[in-house]
């Protein structure tokens, strides 16, 4: 059942974005250059900050994912790997595709240790509250809205933000057990504050230990 509740998003979320969501404008291409090379003069604050956090949620969801899927037949490198380019439509088909798991892991890769570093949620955490800060205090809300019912870039780049900050408690429960941390009201914190919080949760958050523990890959 979850897995076809995954596919129907996933569906749902293609369907949208492609068919129902607003037109494509003509400066699409040259916004996303803008966006992408820094040239920021002129452009709305909350559309500069959503698209920098979406270059923070694949790192977030790798710090995650990496480790779920050591444990896992189905590796999760290529599916984080394409979210750099388009979120969630690439993370979608591996959570359709995984199995629960909260078990450890065998040994640490030096990329897994990396994704493990306290240092990193801390440097994301800092990047997600400059940008929460830049957006929310110097940004123009009524343009946002006008442009999010008028640019298909935007107003998908939105809903994917949304839909990665919804999902994250789906590998968080494991991440928790994995960890041996059964207080509940921590996935709730969480989801209280879009992509801070999950920051800021990998940078607090113990250390898996290597081949210890954990409930295994379960149906």
């Amino acid at each position: 059942m979850n897995r076809l509740i995954f596919w129907g998003v996933w569906l749902g979320f293609v369907l949208y974005a492609f068919i129902l969501a607003p037109p494509n404008r003509p400066d699409t291409a040259a916004l996303i250059l803008r966006l992408s090379t820094g040239d920021w003069q002129g452009l709305n604050p909350i559309v500069v900050a959503l698209f920098n956090a979406m270059g923070i949620w694949p790192l977030v969801y790798a710090a995650l994912a990496l480790v779920d899927g050591a444990g896992q037949k189905l590796r999760a490198w290529p599916f984080v790997g394409a979210s750099f380019a388009v979120g969630a439509f690439a993370l979608l088909p591996y959570l359709a595709l995984r199995q629960p798991n909260s078990s450890s892991i065998d040994s640490k890769s030096l990329l897994l240790r990396l994704l493990e570093s306290r240092w990193l949620g801390a440097l994301l955490g800092a990047g997600a509250i400059a940008l929460a800060a830049f957006a929310l205090f110097k940004g123009d809300w009524p343009d946002f809205w006008q442009q999010w019912q008028t640019s298909r870039f935007i107003h998908v780049m939105s809903l994917d933000f949304c839909a990665l900050w919804l999902l994250f408690p789906v590998l968080l429960r494991d991440d928790l057990a994995r960890r041996g941390i059964a207080q509940g009201w921590i996935a709730a914190a969480v989801l209280a504050l879009p992509l801070v919080g999950a920051c800021l949760y990998l940078a607090l958050r113990p250390g898996v230990e290597e081949g210890v523990g954990g409930e295994g890959v379960t149906e």
